[in-house]
């Protein structure tokens, strides 16, 4: 637990120190900018996801058309 923590601690700083660097600095290059968009990337995976048969108002399969006319 305390490990993960300090890992994402330490990413976090390490692109916060990359956005910064693009931002100011006139000799920024190719390793911030890698940095930056390999993290941006990271935030858009959907970490949030469960699966369908444990998902709260989840629709069974075959069924989305009536869900979309809202027939019960």
């Amino acid at each position: 637990m305390i490990a993960r923590r300090g890992a994402a601690l330490g990413l976090g700083a390490l692109w916060w120190w990359a956005v910064l660097r693009l931002a100011v600095s006139p000799d920024a290059g190719a390793v911030e900018g890698a940095v930056v968009a390999g993290g941006w990337g990271l935030s858009l995976l959907p970490v949030h996801c469960a699966a369908r048969g444990q998902a709260v108002g989840a629709v069974a399969v075959g069924r989305w058309k009536a869900a979309w006319r809202g027939v019960r």
